[in-house]
């Protein structure tokens, strides 16, 4: 009978050819449990619309246990300026999976216009380049090839779009994080990776249902061709305006539990645990994702911790 220990190479295996395989078709971009926190890194329109300056930093470890599983590091940086409908920001993100590498820098840019007393529409622009490398050196593979003889890096340039529409107690955003088709390595006949478009649709409701105690349903739908739709949906609660803990679902992939803590007004400390519902969670063990934001409050901007 073969046991786990046994088991366990053959699925890195596994994981890197599946993340090898991906990148031929259709490579993925960076998902997060906690994305309701993160919004700017898939749409540009949510620069600024904190009305603070918003500094988020996030790490997640996906599928602890298996050697070569995606790690993933993002730092966001934005703000409203002088110009009371003008946000900008700086999103970058660093996601690692087995050999791959990869790095988005971007800029972000956001105009708002109000449609009303409580409701205003921010159109967003993103811009900046993204770092491709491949270190075949990194794992032994069965059928050594000249595709893995040498090691790989490329940049290419990036540009997204967005909308974000939102009042006092909700939000919807439709964006694409890069409009720009990209392809690495194709001299290689064997393998061609393709950046595609990803479009993402992002939602959620906060009802008060007294002073003391919050609830928000949220939702993230991302699109890719050649890949399978994913969807997360969350609900999380707020209570005294301090305390977060809730629950995601991934469809057909995890469930996830949520908590967060408001420091004071300016610190906000947040965790995610993922448990995969496919057949990996017999050898991994779970996926975890810290995040920690500071906020400088702008004057007579914000008055309490905003839930979105």
């Amino acid at each position: 009978m073969t046991n786990k220990s046994q088991l366990v190479p053959k699925l890195l295996l596994l994981v890197l050819f599946l993340s090898f395989t991906s990148i031929v078709s259709a490579q993925q971009e960076p998902q997060f449990t906690q994305y309701m926190y993160n919004t700017m890194s898939v749409n540009p329109a949510y620069a600024g619309q904190r009305q603070a300056l918003s500094i988020l930093a996030l790490h997640r470890e996906q599928w602890v246990g298996v050697d070569g599983a995606p790690k993933t590091q993002t730092l966001a940086i934005h703000s409203p300026t002088r110009k009371e409908n003008v946000g900008l920001g700086l999103s970058i993100v660093n996601d690692e999976a087995g050999p791959l590498t990869e790095t988005y820098v971007d800029a972000n840019y956001s105009y708002s216009v109000r449609l009303g007393h409580d409701l205003k529409l921010a159109l967003g622009l993103k811009g900046g380049f993204h770092s491709f490398r491949a270190d075949w050196s990194k794992g032994d593979y069965l059928s050594p090839d000249v595709t893995f003889d040498e090691n790989i890096s490329q940049l290419s340039p990036t540009f997204g779009i967005g909308a974000y529409l939102n009042a006092s107690n909700w939000y919807l955003g439709l964006s694409s994080s890069n409009m720009l088709e990209t392809k690495h390595y194709s001299d290689i006949q064997l393998a061609e990776a393709k950046n595609k478009i990803h479009l993402y649709l992002i939602a959620g409701y906060v009802v008060e249902l007294s002073p003391q105690f919050k609830l928000k349903p949220a939702a993230l739908l991302k699109a890719v061709s050649g890949s399978p739709l994913i969807a997360d949906f969350s609900l999380n609660t707020m209570l005294f305006e301090r305390l977060v803990v809730g629950a995601a679902w991934r469809w057909d992939d995890s469930f996830a539990t949520l908590a967060g803590f408001q420091i004071n007004q300016n610190f906000y400390v947040g965790y995610s645990y993922d448990v995969t519902s496919t057949s990996l969670n017999n050898y991994e063990h779970g996926s975890h994702e810290i995040l920690l934001r500071y906020e400088m409050i702008w004057p007579k901007k914000l008055i309490s911790p905003r839930f979105f």
